[in-house]
């Protein structure tokens, strides 16, 4: 087969197809890099992990991944194997006879995908030289005193020194792709190319480093994007090695990419070149077999999430949990980038119109985000000790009633109710009712906050009064730790958690991606996000009505904060008011647009990516026309038909409504046909089935 190969492209609804004639996967080598490679850190680990099973199915035993040994992560994920072909087997030797220690294996995720670890701990002795070697590269010198700086150069060092080695046993083929995220594996790819490797280099950042810390700052960044003294602001923060880094990486790849548009126009100001190609992240999605499953998952978590409202709120728990929503905010944390100061003055003002209404809805919110903390909250620990108590009690009752009822009944007599009952039984009872009371009110936190005093989240709870009082129809607890399905409070998943709530509330002013609406959407939940968010600028291309469907995004670009706040507060407001068949309704719509953030539909922008770097880095072998990339205008989900249940649109003239008056107002809604027009509105444009890994073109498109 001659080297030299046209891909040419004809365009079929905006995507490029291949010809049939381009050239095999056999003749090329993938290499994703990332320090999250068996490392969670954040959610560029979500990224490779989900993405990894249908990059396994394209490109089969020629993908592998790079990222940093350690041994905790190594025992629990990996599976240490010998390498596929002896070129590996003479480049980790190369590595090995200097004392630099690598690792070979397959990651113990969906594809299995093979993996190459570096220890870069057994390379630390090597890091004055190669800082050496770096400044004559890029200019950029690292100090001493950052430690994961010269983690990440430690870790570039490594990975070029590995790929060179691999390389330089090859003549014309395979081609090698080595694809780079963020900027702790951007080091690898200024060496790359100041080596003059025969690499297509790809570098994708998920978020510039700049751009997060002056969003924490509180600055209006989106409307100074052009005033910054980048330089300046960069130096202040004492980043500006690891921002120089991350630029460098930036120009020296020969694709650029970004996780969404907002992320482009950011990146287009603060690292100074427009991104070739948009790349959103997308999740595995596993449709469940049963129809309306994710329904009866909702049920079953929200009736655990239940039982640790009754030991947390013992003694004050006044109010209906059959009218009781579960709202949560969850990810780092951030307080200002998360939106979680937004969320909280939304929260006082929902608390105020909830009660002015005199709304028999509560509203239980939880924040999920992780920070330091001693133990466990005593009071917290107390009261689900005491709804045990309750439990145990009211079962012991009812063994020794059931007892003495089925004895009655044997022998042909109504028991008279008021001796079925002992002095001993009603003793029992009243003692475990004393036992609920308590002087002081429900705990907001779980845990004892190592500063709490300084903690922003409880600073504003205590400023805005949310104190979880009888009167409060808003109550808050905040969960600073991560969720396990080994906690003596709450014994859940993230995962089972989500699927409990009844919505997610992520009004972020930087994010720009958002895995966390993006679950709740795949699990059939409804969320809330913005405009600023990558996930939000998706579906507000991709939804001709995205509240109709569970999305409801807040504007924090193009309003002031006030605005905001109340835009999301009468978003928060008006999903009280929907009945619960009205929220079932919209759940299902929600689970619906799943299929929107599948890796099978969104994993064909990385496929463009790879092409266009292999056509930039050897062009006498590969041409592309056209250039441009696909658009991720795939397809729009119309408004859905029949009366949406968005509360903008519907809410009854008072708040005292009945279910049975939501019903009459929803008798246009057919589920059936209204899901069967969506998967056509899908299928007209793309199509998701399986494709025969045997009948796979490298650079083939499947529309």
């Amino acid at each position: 087969m001659p080297l030299s190969r046209s891909l040419s492209v004809t365009s079929l609804n905006g995507l490029p197809q291949w010809d049939e004639e381009d050239l095999p996967i056999e003749d090329l080598l993938l290499f994703e890099i990332s320090w999250e490679v068996t490392n969670k850190v954040g959610g560029i680990y979500t990224v490779i992990q989900t993405k990894a099973k249908m990059t396994v199915d394209e490109w089969g035993e020629n993908y592998f991944m790079m990222g940093p040994y350690y041994e905790q992560n190594v025992r629990t994920q990996v599976e240490i194997c010998d390498p596929p072909s002896a070129a590996f087997t003479r480049a980790m030797d190369a590595l090995q006879a200097q004392g630099c220690q690598v690792y070979f294996g397959r990651w113990l995720i969906e594809g299995n995908p093979y993996v190459v670890l570096f220890d870069i701990s057994s390379a630390a002795w090597n890091l004055d030289r190669w800082k050496g070697e770096f400044w004559d590269a890029c200019s950029v010198g690292i100090p001493f005193q950052d430690r994961e700086a010269n983690d990440a150069l430690l870790f570039g060092s490594l990975t070029a020194w590995f790929l060179k080695e691999l390389t330089n046993q090859f003549n014309d083929k395979p081609n090698v792709i080595a694809h780079f995220h963020e900027w702790q594996a951007g080091a690898g790819l200024i060496l790359c190319r100041y080596q003059k490797l025969p690499v297509a280099t790809i570098f994708t950042t998920h978020a510039t480093l700049l751009g997060r810390y002056l969003c924490a700052a509180n600055m209006d960044f989106y409307n100074r994007l052009d005033q910054f003294d980048i330089d300046k602001e960069a130096g202040e923060r004492q980043i500006y090695h690891r921002y120089c880094m991350e630029r460098a990486a930036v120009h020296c790849a020969h694709v650029f990419t970004t996780v969404s548009q907002i992320t482009g126009i950011e990146a287009e100001h603060m690292l100074k070149r427009k991104a070739d190609v948009i790349t959103p992240n997308g999740l595995n999605i596993k449709k469940f077999s049963a129809m309306h499953e994710f329904q009866n998952l909702h049920a079953m978590y929200k009736a655990r999430i239940e039982e640790f409202i009754r030991g947390h709120f013992y003694g004050h728990l006044d109010f209906n949990l059959e009218k009781t929503l579960f709202f949560f905010i969850a990810g780092r944390y951030e307080y200002s980038n998360k939106g979680a100061d937004l969320f909280l003055e939304a929260l006082s003002r929902l608390n105020f119109l909830l009660r002015v209404h005199r709304s028999d809805v509560t509203v239980v919110v939880f924040f999920i985000m992780p920070t330091k903390t001693n133990n466990f909250n005593v009071e917290t620990l107390k009261g689900q000790a005491v709804r045990k108590q309750l439990w145990d009690t009211a079962h012991a009752v009812k063994e020794k009633f059931g007892k003495k009822l089925y004895e009655a009944l044997l022998k042909g007599e109504i028991p008279d109710l008021n001796k079925i009952l002992d002095r001993d039984d009603l003793t029992i009872m009243k003692r475990a009712i004393f036992s609920t009371q308590r002087q002081s009110l429900p705990p907001i936190t779980t845990h004892n906050m190592v500063d709490d005093s300084a903690d922003p989240i409880l600073n504003t709870v205590r400023r805005l009064g949310l104190f979880n009082s009888r009167t409060d129809r808003v109550k808050v607890i905040v969960h600073p730790e991560f969720l396990t399905s080994t906690s003596p409070l709450l014994p859940l998943d993230y995962e089972e958690f989500v699927r409990g709530c009844h919505l997610g509330v992520f009004p972020s002013y930087y994010e720009p991606w958002g895995y966390t609406p993006a679950e709740c959407t795949v699990m059939g939940i409804p969320s809330v996000t913005t405009n600023l968010s990558g996930f939000g600028c998706f579906m507000q291309e991709h939804v001709a009505d995205p509240a109709a469907y569970g999305i409801y995004i807040v504007d924090r670009r193009f309003r002031s904060p006030e605005e905001s706040c109340n835009q999301l507060t009468q978003f928060l407001y008006g999903f009280c008011l929907q009945s619960r068949r009205q929220r079932i309704i919209q759940r299902n719509r929600t689970e619906r647009l799943s299929d929107l953030l599948d890796w099978r539909y969104l994993g064909r922008f990385y496929i463009h990516t790879r092409h266009l770097a292999l056509c930039r880095m050897f062009p006498d072998k590969f041409e592309m026309e056209p250039s441009a990339p696909p658009k991720t205008e795939g397809f729009r989900y119309p408004r859905p038909s029949s009366v949406p249940p968005s509360p903008s649109v519907s809410q009854p003239s008072s708040p005292h409504h009945s279910d049975d008056e939501e019903e009459d107002g929803d008798e246009r809604y057919d589920e059936d046909e209204e899901a069967e027009r969506d998967r056509q509105n899908i299928k007209s444009t793309f199509a998701l089935g399986p494709v025969s890994r045997s009948k796979k073109k490298h650079g083939e498109y499947r529309n």
